[in-house]
């Protein structure tokens, strides 16, 4: 399961109405969403990633699986995925977001429980599973070459509402716990240090998790440099092609700060494998 996005630009509009509940957007809400789709292309490339992801896992676990894709906000949605999984004999749903959130991937795995009618196993979260985190540590090795002495490494994750630490939910700290585990693995110890943030916060009047990735640039010395690993995201979409690529790059250029943005998962097949066999133990 994956978030979804629209598949034309002229499904931007739908798309957004989707994401809001039912409440369509307002006009310069709209127009703000599609000057930032535009600037990536004209609409995300979350669709092709995901569709790409799905064939992999479906290589890895063979022919006496079946893999369908289904997404939250755009078709095919979680219920159209469910039916084609009629006569199955086991489903277990994943959702391809490593942190687990109440508010998040929790609403995923619940819309698949309800609408399947086989027994259903879920994977609620892969924050810590050694090929992910073996595969940020090496993209993190790599953007630093290259990069200032005096060079951060912050970890960024989809923003949430800050009510959800009132409810006492994990996504902080799952997040928190890749960040760690990278950061052991790829020996941050030798730079300057690393951090987790936040990014892509909605547009909503309640607070949100931070601080924002846009206000640890404007913490980072001139001439010092930032790198950011984008672990809560796993595929090349609008939160990474636009918010850090289009929008943090500019922000750190302003102020003088070297950036370099980490490669995300994508149909990267070790890590693919590797939750594969979560799918298959799953199973049994």
């Amino acid at each position: 399961m994956a978030y979804g996005s629209p598949a034309t630009p002229d499904e931007i509009e739908s798309y957004y109405t989707h994401i809001r509940r039912g409440r369509p957007p307002t006009a310069e809400q709209l127009a703000d969403l599609r000057r930032r789709y535009d600037a990536v292309g004209g609409t995300s490339t979350l669709r092709a990633r995901t569709t790409a992801q799905a064939r992999v896992l479906q290589h890895a676990l063979g022919d006496d699986h079946r893999v369908v894709l289904g997404m939250k906000h755009a078709t095919p949605f979680i219920e159209d995925a469910a039916r084609e999984l009629d006569g199955c004999t086991r489903v277990v749903g994943l959702v391809l977001a490593p942190h687990y959130s109440a508010m998040s991937v929790g609403e995923y795995l619940d819309r698949a429980r309800d609408a399947v009618s086989a027994p259903f196993a879920p994977i609620e979260s892969w924050a810590t599973e050694p090929a992910y985190v073996s595969f940020l540590a090496d993209a993190v090795g790599d953007a630093l070459e290259g990069m200032p002495t005096r060079t951060t490494v912050v970890f960024t994750a989809h923003s949430l509402p800050r009510r959800i630490l009132d409810a006492g939910d994990p996504y902080p700290n799952e997040v928190r716990a890749t960040a760690d585990a990278v950061a052991k693995e790829a020996a941050l110890d030798r730079w300057a240090g690393y951090a987790t943030a936040w990014q892509s916060a909605g547009r909503t009047p309640e607070p949100w998790l931070g601080p924002d990735v846009l206000e640890v640039i404007a913490d980072v010395e001139p001439g010092d440099g930032l790198v950011v690993c984008p672990c809560g995201f796993v595929a090349d979409h609008l939160e990474v092609a636009y918010d850090l690529d289009i929008e943090a790059k500019a922000a750190a250029d302003a102020r003088g700060v070297a950036f370099a943005r980490t490669r995300v998962l994508n149909d990267d097949r070790r890590v693919l494998a590797a939750l594969a066999e979560r799918i298959k133990a799953a199973c049994e």
